[in-house]
């Protein structure tokens, strides 16, 4: 899986420490493949509560080691999911660090239990790869805003706090939230093809039948940040994949 496969993994994103904990390790180590394929480069894993409870609280003393993220499965002999990330939650180091459950618990209750303990999102398994780093990118992106609130492109600057698109003639325009929306998604993965079906699952929640209100709103955006709209410097089709944005120099 090449790296930013999925085409969702924002750049800032890709250093954040994750600890995925599953007793399968057939399971916990494709988990990690998946996530390190996606651009996640610091991926470990642990095969039981205790074992991960242990690395955990070696990482924490030092903030620059500590997990930025937990995946953990709920059915775990000894220790489970749910005690274990009950443990981490009364640690005042980790009180704090965003956590997935993925399981094979997809009862309401389970999830229920699950999110009261202060988990971010709760995965059922069997899961799609795809629909896995999307909802774990959400996540860190959730947790983990971006320095940058603006863009240098080859006509403008777009500053994502105000949500304004600075021309180079001096004229400013405004988008709207979805056009917001999108453009958020293409600049954190500036310069590399996001692909339809991710554009439309990043923005609308599902792949399907979003295709041409994305052009669309496509079009709208090269009329505000490109200088020739019908030849895009800056927002760029790749035929047949998605779009790629390019930023200035």
């Amino acid at each position: 899986m090449a790296s930013g496969g999925f085409g969702m993994v924002d750049e800032h994103l890709r250093g954040k420490r994750i600890l995925v904990v599953d007793n399968e390790r057939e399971l916990a180590d494709m988990v990690a493949a998946i996530l390190h394929g996606a651009g996640f480069a610091c991926v470990d894993v642990a095969h039981a509560g205790a074992e991960a409870l242990a690395a955990i609280d070696s990482r924490a003393a030092s903030p620059e080691r500590a997990y930025q993220l937990l995946v953990l499965d709920v059915m775990m002999p000894g220790m489970d999911g749910f005690d274990l990330l009950a443990r981490v939650r009364e640690r005042p180091a980790c009180a704090r660090v965003p956590a997935v459950f993925l399981t094979a618990k997809d009862e309401p209750y389970h999830r229920v239990s699950g999110l009261s303990l202060g988990a971010d999102d709760y995965i059922a398994k069997p899961f799609l790869p795809q629909e896995l780093v999307l909802r774990i990118a959400a996540v860190l992106r959730r947790c983990y805003a971006e320095e940058s609130p603006s863009l240098e492109l080859d006509a403008c600057r777009v500053n994502f706090a105000t949500a304004e698109v600075e021309r180079e003639d001096g004229s400013t325009v405004l988008l709207t939230a979805k056009e917001h929306e999108i453009l958020s998604v293409l600049a954190r993965n500036a310069g590399r093809i996001v692909t339809i079906d991710a554009l439309c699952e990043a923005c609308w929640g599902t792949s399907f039948g979003y295709e041409n209100s994305l052009m669309a709103h496509i079009r709208r955006l090269r009329e505000k940040i490109e200088a020739n709209p019908s030849k895009p410097a800056s927002l760029v089709t790749a035929r047949g994949l998605g779009y790629k944005l390019v930023k200035r120099g």
